[in-house]
């Protein structure tokens, strides 16, 4: 059995976080586990941050949306199956 994982960086989760959440949403029938990451205190919340995504479905609607989320400023995504 083959996994699909997506990660996917912010680097500015304050001006991108809307617009990500509405792709993985359009996707969500394909995303079977998220984790999201980011550096926090009571002092500090950092504008970069990570998506891990376990994903099932096909390859090719996985590819549409790193492609989407790519399109985005500041988005960058790493997909590898394994």
């Amino acid at each position: 059995m083959a996994y699909q994982i997506m990660v996917v960086k912010i680097g500015a989760r304050s001006h991108q976080a809307l617009k990500v959440q509405e792709y993985l949403t359009k996707h969500g029938c394909n995303i079977k586990t998220r984790l999201g990451l980011h550096e926090t205190s009571p002092e500090y919340c950092a504008e970069d941050g990570l998506v891990i995504l376990e994903l099932t479905g096909k390859k090719e609607e996985n590819e549409q949306l790193k492609k989407e989320l790519e399109s985005l400023e500041g988005v960058t995504v790493q997909y590898l199956e394994i």
